[in-house]
């Protein structure tokens, strides 16, 4: 099935900054970019603001006990400024380790509510965002994926909250189920990784609170059948207004 196209090199790079899900040398060859390019800069900010309504949907999580000191303890004591900096860090990025679900927008809370850049974005009508959670359809009704919507920036974010390496031999295929549509495909996720995906003109009109994703497990390359999933469905959210 035909899969809608990923976003250009320099809009994903502005949104997986935006989202918070860059490593350290990322992150740092990112905030270098924004300073020498401002139409980059304009790019993740517009991002920040779009990603902002996702704050509300966020739920507080408390660290397991004894998790920063122990991260403290790994840290260079004779540098506090080196510390804090390191901490601040890690308590961003390690939160995954103890809670995926949180992780997966953790880096939206950071990013955010950091200063914005003072580069101007041009300025349009937003449209209205979309959210959803995908939930395992088996076992406990945990989260797997998450999933954010932007009709401006004619993108979706999709988050894969599953281990890294998970399911070797195959890979996991998201799909649009739009009312009596057949499933489309809009692409293949990467356990444990977020993706932007650059969303076509058919598949923005079918992109609707009620609307659902699902997730399916496929053989290397996806299904092979035209009419939707060839394997089972491990992950299915409806999406909903921010």
């Amino acid at each position: 099935m035909s899969e809608a196209p990923d976003l250009p090199e320099a809009e994903a790079f502005a949104a997986e900054h935006a989202l918070g899900v860059l490593d350290a040398r990322e992150r740092a060859e990112a905030e270098m970019r924004m300073a020498r390019d401002p139409a980059f800069a304009a790019d993740v900010d517009a991002w920040r603001q779009r990603l902002a309504p996702m704050l509300d949907s966020i739920e507080s999580v408390t660290a397991p006990q004894g998790v920063w000191t122990r991260i403290e303890a790994m840290l260079p004591a004779n540098d506090n400024g080196a510390v804090m900096n390191k901490l601040r860090f890690w308590r961003n990025a390690a939160v995954g380790g103890f809670a995926l679900a949180a992780a997966s927008l953790a880096g939206v809370v950071v990013q955010v509510t950091q200063p914005p850049v003072t580069v101007e974005a041009p300025a349009s009508a937003p449209g209205q965002l979309l959210n959803a959670s995908l939930t395992a359809t088996s076992g406990q009704p945990q989260p797997l994926f998450v999933a954010a919507y932007d009709p401006d920036r004619k993108a979706l974010i999709i988050t894969s909250l599953l281990p890294p390496g998970a399911d070797r031999d195959k890979v996991n295929q998201l799909w649009l189920i739009a009312g009596q549509d057949k499933p489309r495909s809009l692409g293949l996720i990467e356990p444990g990784k977020a993706k932007v995906i650059a969303l076509p003109l058919d598949v923005m009109a079918r992109m609707s609170a009620g609307a659902k994703l699902a997730v399916s497990i496929e053989p290397e390359g996806g299904s092979k059948d035209p009419n939707g999933p060839s394997g089972p469905i491990i992950g299915l959210g409806e999406l909903s207004r921010l």
